[in-house]
């Protein structure tokens, strides 16, 4: 079992990404023009990152919200990784992705610690 601070620190990092995507900073727009996600589509990513912080803050009191969260989670960067692949970019520019979808795979196989 995983401990809250894991996703607290988790629910972190989503926060910024979601702000980052919102802006969007030009890392996060270069590599989704890469990866070809379509303009239409950009402006949800940050409401669903927003979504899965909320999910990820619920561990206390809802444990099998935040395990649903990661588990949405890992699916959204199973895509993820799959556009990188899809579009052949280079591996360091997919290990971000990959090394999340691995943190939230464990996550949702492992669910929160209960007490």
């Amino acid at each position: 079992m995983l401990f809250r601070s894991a996703y607290a620190a988790l629910a972190a990092f989503q926060a910024g990404d979601a702000v980052a995507c919102a802006i969007p900073i030009p890392p996060i727009a270069k590599s989704l023009d890469i990866l070809g996600v379509p303009e239409s589509v950009r402006p949800v990513l940050p409401a669903v990152k927003a979504a899965s912080v909320i999910g990820l803050l619920s561990v206390g009191r809802f444990p099998a919200l935040a395990r649903l969260t990661t588990a949405m989670l890992t699916l959204y960067f199973v895509l993820a990784v799959g556009a990188h692949i899809r579009v052949r970019d280079k591996v360091v520019n997919a290990l971000p992705a990959a090394s999340m979808l691995a943190t939230l795979a464990v996550m949702t196989v492992r669910g929160p610690k209960r007490g």
